[in-house]
């Protein structure tokens, strides 16, 4: 059996767009050339891999199996590719980064001097959930995440820890917690709060804390993004919970004080997650090159963290 690769990328193109029109758009064929394609690659296999109707309906059970296969052999593809130009020309093509929302403000510490080191790389990055980046990696979609080790770890993959995230309330400085050197997790669930929404790690973490303090806070706002908090802190009368790596970013609001968190006192190792497979791709490797030489603890715990 010699399957072909470029049927073997109409495969993953289709289980990635969930969709025959965009899978072909997204590979710059036409729909009735990937069609064909498939059904070239089907009969190869001897079995139907995918379950069509009026519209795409998603892989058959053999599909499945088969389309593991196809993007491990497409990534290995991709790596050779990689590691030739490298070798005529230096580093070069896009390096995809998974970031979780509460890492988002330390991720320039990492890329910067990246670009600086492989000015032919492409950087993208995408700002998702723990449980997004560990599905991309999966399919092969991502090379590198950012997001948490010791907490629900991710299977299958080797990492490098960059940093402890440590928790703080941000609130009015002229609330009823505001003068406080330090504030407990039950004090702090009584206050109107706005958090994270529950499909983030970080607000399975932070619910677990307030759990294990006895307390069960009803925030009054939830989102998905780090900022929206930020601005409802600032402008909303809200109190919210943070993780200290924001302050990088975003500071302490005037009028506003970052306050540690205590009883539990906690922190969660966060670093980069790459798929455990041999040879690394060259992207991966220089990534954590380049991050092994960067303090990214020191960088973010020399924030302000109360004004």
């Amino acid at each position: 059996m010699a399957v072909a690769l470029q049927h073997l990328a109409y495969l993953a193109a289709v289980a990635r767009e969930q969709h025959f029109g965009r899978a072909a758009g997204a590979l710059g064929v036409t729909q009735p050339t990937l069609s064909a394609g498939l059904r070239r690659l089907e009969a190869e296999v001897g079995f139907p891999l995918v379950r069509r109707g009026q519209r795409y309906e998603g892989l058959t059970p053999e599909g499945e199996q088969v389309l593991g296969w196809a993007q491990r052999v497409l990534a290995d593809v991709d790596g050779l590719e990689e590691t030739v130009d490298a070798m005529r020309r230096g580093l070069s093509g896009r390096l995809r980064l998974g970031v979780v929302p509460t890492s988002i403000s330390s991720v320039a510490l990492l890329t910067t001097p990246f670009r600086a080191a492989h000015p032919g790389v492409t950087v993208s990055v995408y700002s998702l959930n723990s449980r997004q980046i560990e599905r991309g990696l999966a399919d092969y979609e991502l090379e590198v995440g950012l997001t948490y080790l010791d907490s629900e770890p991710l299977e299958g993959v080797r990492t490098l820890s960059l940093y402890r995230e440590r928790y703080l309330l941000l609130t009015a400085g002229d609330g009823p917690l505001g003068g406080r050197a330090a504030v407990g997790w039950a004090e702090a669930a009584g206050l109107p709060l706005c958090l994270l929404t529950t499909d983030m790690q970080n607000r399975r973490i932070v619910d677990a804390l307030f759990a294990e303090a006895g307390a069960s806070p009803r925030p009054v706002l939830e989102t998905n993004s780090v900022s929206t908090l930020y601005l409802h802190v600032r402008d909303g009368g809200l109190s919210t919970v943070l993780a200290h790596a924001w302050l990088h970013q975003f500071g302490v609001p005037e009028g506003m004080r970052a306050i540690p968190l205590v009883g539990p006192r906690a922190t969660r190792s966060m670093g980069l997650v790459w798929l455990d497979r041999d040879p690394e791709p060259l992207l991966v490797r220089a990534l954590h090159g380049v991050a092994r030489g960067v303090d990214v603890e020191s960088a973010l715990s020399g924030a302000r963290a109360a004004r």
